[in-house]
This record gives structure tokens, C-alpha cells and sequence, in this order.
């Protein structure tokens, strides 16, 4: 059973009419589609569970759909269920159930929004995981952003999660390109951490990259306000003889083959596209060979599901991932790749694509320097990973509310001043144990309605792993506080109003104060 939000007694509700209606077909209550319509003319949720009754049965969608909405009209719950066509059926909140909501709010505080979706099973989610070949760049930001704030969502999901950072230090990048760049030859990396290290004299590659990880990369993280539970080494694969375990399980299960001097995997059997190379005419190891031999160590490790987060180059490495998960014994469904788009840093309508300081690529360091990490942070949640996205510079060094960091914090620190003015400790118990029946304004209502939504979010971030949501959510409820509070005045001589508006306020508190932790965006008191 999940937790008790409104969407989930919508769908509970739904499931339990149209089982106990004749020559309904059956659903299961994953199935039943239940969505905050985009315009608050139709209602606080909506359903199309009607139509989906009526491709099935052949009857109207609306005749239907009018059924359930007169059966569903009579709960406490709502203050209204109506139809609109072609079959939706519209929900609209009573005023007790969001004062119980709200109750609710107060009473779980800090853990409001914890949904047991997760139920202990444990993630391994890898992220960022660039080669240590130079300073990470803007489009390692995105994912490490994103990545980091979904193991925040999902653990607040009830999911046991780990943050893992693999660290390819194997293969032509290290041995043949890193190289390369030390000899100050064509065809390597350039930029000035190329230069200090060929004037430390350092001429072994391998150890350019460990100095590369070790000086550059993990303090990057660390300013990213990134914590790692395990950086975990290709060369170890080989180290603990893991490539050659899974080597041996495949030959074993007749998966690989020779030809033309190189072996091969038939992962064109498990759904890729075609067969991939495992060890070279030459008899080197493909990085897909360490990929299998990591997936082995990963589920091995007892995790059930695998989530990983790749550039936009890696889109034509999904299946064959997929194939050696399957080829391995394991459900592909447990593999899950999250593609991350390319990031575009404008200024003055422009493209930036060099930076000012280096020449080269820009930094993850000198955009945290230039906007701060709150900023940055936000920026790259705004829009879904796995669409293309433009950093505007501009508008994330402006202090002002239209930057949208800065209007989301305000929020919550102009909810810090006001609670500094009353004496919310003596108004604690009288939140909790009176009724709300003072706050009818619209704006109170919307608030209300904006703040349980917190955990249908998490929720739904969990199913699609969209993190983009809880920015978007950000958002939305400093701008619904904003406009309760220019309308609505908290403190008055009205005892019973004064408690109930504080109520809310506190309750926002709880929800804003989760909402940018999770996103690992500070939440100051006064601005």
C-alpha cells in the first residue's frame, strides 16, 4: 500500500467502484491515470479512466463517466466530482480534507513527503563518472547535479541508495591520448593542468591521471556539494580477476565466438542491434568487457536496481548494456540508462564555448565562481536531462526575483522573518488541535493544495525519474506563498484567522525547507 496522498485515494477509490460495477473490465490501480489538470478550471485532479472503460466495452466515455462522478460526488473527500467532455472526470478537494491535510503537514513536519514507494530495495545510482583526463566541464555538471538529486528523491522514497562514480583509468584515453599530452604531441588534451603537470615532469600516464582525479576531479565534487559513497576503479576489475570470472561465465554459457582474430559477444541475441567485440585482434580488452565484468560486481553487491547517468554520446550504448545484463542472468529492466542532453552557456544572447581564463572547455569551477552553487544547481534542474538545455548567464547572476532561485528563496526567507514575529511555540498545540475553518480565501486554498502535492512529486519523480519535477515544484510554491502572502494579512486581532494563517506558513516552511534540501540549495532566513 502506498503512502495515503489524495492521488492514491483517488485511484484506491476509483479501483474499488469499477471492480464492483458489472461488465467493467478490470484495472489494476497502477493502471488508473490520475493527474493535476495544467488550469485550475477543471478541478484539483482529473482522470480519463473513463475513456479508457469505454475503448474497452464500446459504451460512451461519457455516460461513463458521469456513473462514477455521481457515486464519487457523495465522499467527504471532495467538494465536487464533475464531467467534462470527451469523458474526464474532474475532482475538486473539500475544504475539511485540505484543513486534515494540513494537519497532517504540521504534525509530520520534517518528514512530510515520505513515501515508502522504495520499501528498503536498494539503487545503486552512478553518475558523472569522467574520464580522469582533465578538469570536469559544464556537461559533467548536469548529470552530477541530477544524478545526485535523484538518490535524494529516492531516498526520501524509502529506497536504500548508493552514489557510486566510476573512474576509467584503463584504455586509449589514459594510455594512448593522456600520453599524447604529456609529450606536448598533436592529438592530445591541452588546456594549463596539461602544462603544471609537464612542468612537474611527469611522464607516465597513469599516474597523470591519478594526479588529474586526486587534484582536480574530487575537489570539483566536493564544491558541487556532492558525497560520494564510493569511487570504484576500472583497474580493480582486473586487479580482483572479476573480468576474467565473467570472461569465463559467458564462454561457459556459449556466448562468444571468434572471428577475424578478435572475440566476440553475441549480444545481437539479447536485443543489440549487433554483436560487440570483448578482446581485440590484439588482445586487448574492450571498455564493453569491463562494463559486463562492473555490472557482475554491481549485482553481486545485492542491488536491485542499477541507474546510471550518460552523456549524450553513450545513447547507442543502452542496449548493449542491456544485452550483457541479460546475457549475465539478470531482468535488462533492472539496467537503467538515463541519457543527459548537451548544456549550451549563453551570455548576451551568445554562445559561450571557450573559457575566458584556459582557452579551453569551461570548468564546473568557474560557473560555481561565477553564479554560486545554488544557482548552478538549479539551472541545470530546471529542464528534463534528457532534453537539450540553454544556461543562461545572464539572468543566473541576476539578485533579483527574476531569477528564480532567488524568488524561491525569498520565500522562504520572508516566512523566516514572519515566524520571527509571532510566538509560533505557544502556537504549536492550537495549530495542530483547532480547525482551520477560518482560511476560505482562494489563495489560502491553493496554498494548502500546492503543499500536498509534495509527495505525489517524489512519487512521480521515482517512476520517471524526471527530476526536473522538484524545480518545477520549487517554483510553484514560492509562487503560490508570494501571492498568499501579498493577499492575505497574517497577522490580526482575529485570534482564530492569526493561528490559522501562521499554521500555514509553518506548514510551508516544512515543505519549502524539504524541497530545496533535496535539490542541495541553502535556504536562508533573511536575503
Amino acid at each position: 500500500m502506498l503512502r495515503d496522498t489524495i492521488t492514491n485515494s483517488i485511484k484506491e477509490t476509483l479501483f474499488h467502484l469499477i471492480k464492483k460495477e458489472k461488465k467493467m473490465p478490470s484495472f489494476e490501480v497502477s493502471e488508473i491515470s490520475v493527474e493535476e489538470p495544467k488550469q485550475r478550471g477543471y478541478g484539483d485532479y482529473s482522470s480519463n479512466i473513463a475513456l479508457s472503460i469505454a475503448r474497452i466495452i464500446g459504451k460512451n466515455p461519457l455516460e461513463i463517466a458521469r456513473m462514477i462522478a455521481e457515486r464519487m460526488d457523495k465522499l467527504e473527500i471532495f467538494k465536487e466530482v464533475n464531467v467534462a467532455k470527451p469523458g474526464f472526470i474532474n475532482f475538486v478537494l473539500s475544504e475539511e480534507c485540505l484543513y486534515n491535510q494540513l494537519k497532517q503537514i504540521l504534525e509530520e513536519k520534517d518528514t512530510f513527503g515520505n513515501v515508502n514507494l522504495g520499501r528498503g530495495k536498494k539503487i545503486n545510482v552512478e553518475f558523472i563518472s569522467a574520464n580522469p583526463t582533465g578538469p570536469l566541464h559544464i556537461g559533467n555538471c548536469r548529470g552530477g547535479f541530477c544524478g545526485d538529486v535523484l538518490a535524494n528523491v529516492l531516498e526520501k522514497a524509502g529506497y536504500e541508495v548508493y552514489r557510486e562514480y566510476y573512474v576509467n583509468n584503463r584504455g586509449s584515453q589514459i594510455t594512448e591520448k593522456l600520453k599524447l599530452s604529456l609529450e606536448g604531441k598533436e592529438g592530445g588534451y591541452k588546456g594549463e593542468y596539461i602544462q603544471k603537470l609537464r612542468r612537474s615532469n611527469i611522464k607516465d600516464p597513469k599516474e597523470a591521471a591519478e594526479i588529474i582525479f586526486k587534484e582536480y576531479i574530487k575537489p570539483t565534487i566536493e564544491r558541487m556539494g556532492i558525497k560520494f559513497d564510493r569511487y570504484f576503479f576500472e583497474d580493480e576489475l582486473y586487479k580482483h580477476k572479476e573480468v576474467n570470472k565473467v570472461l569465463a561465465l559467458l564462454k561457459e554459457k556459449h556466448l562468444v565466438y571468434k572471428k577475424e582474430n578478435a572475440l566476440w559477444f553475441k549480444s545481437s541475441q539479447f536485443g543489440d542491434d549487433k554483436d560487440r567485440v570483448l578482446i581485440k585482434s590484439n588482445g586487448q580488452a574492450t571498455y564493453f568487457l569491463s562494463d559486463i565484468a562492473y555490472l557482475e560486481n554491481k549485482f553481486q553487491r545485492g542491488f536491485d536496481y542499477l541507474i546510471f547517468f550518460w552523456g549524450a554520446e553513450h545513447h547507442g550504448y543502452i542496449s548493449r548494456v542491456k544485452a550483457g545484463a541479460e546475457a549475465l542472468g539478470y531482468s535488462k529492466d533492472r539496467v537503467i540508462p538515463l541519457i543527459v542532453q548537451l548544456v549550451k552557456l549563453v551570455e548576451k544572447g551568445k554562445e559561450v564555448k571557450m573559457s575566458k581564463r584556459t582557452g579551453v572547455y569551461i570548468t564546473v569551477d568557474e560557473l560555481i565562481e561565477e553564479v554560486g552553487l545554488d544557482v548552478a544547481r538549479f539551472f541545470f534542474l530546471q529542464r528534463s536531462y534528457d532534453k537539450h538545455l540553454i544556461f543562461d548567464l545572464d539572468l543566473a547572476r541576476e539578485q533579483s526575483q527574476k531569477n528564480p532561485v532567488y524568488y524561491i528563496q525569498y520565500a522562504y526567507a520572508r516566512i523566516s522573518t514572519l515566524l520571527k514575529k509571532v510566538e509560533t511555540d505557544c502556537l504549536e498545540k492550537k495549530m495542530v488541535d483547532r480547525s482551520f475553518e477560518k482560511l476560505k480565501e482562494k489563495e489560502e486554498l491553493w496554498l494548502i493544495k500546492k503543499l500536498i502535492r509534495f509527495p505525489e512529486i517524489i512519487e512521480d519523480i521515482c517512476k520517471d525519474y524526471q527530476v526536473h519535477r522538484i524545480a518545477h515544484y520549487a517554483l510553484d510554491l514560492a509562487e503560490h506563498f508570494h501571492s498568499f502572502y501579498q493577499k492575505c494579512r497574517i497577522i490580526s486581532d482575529d485570534e482564530k484567522q492569526k493561528v490559522a494563517r501562521v499554521a500555514l506558513v509553518v506548514a510551508t516552511r516544512f515543505v519549502l525547507k524539504n524541497v530545496l534540501d533535496i535539490m542541495g540549495i541553502s535556504s536562508p532566513e533573511k536575503m
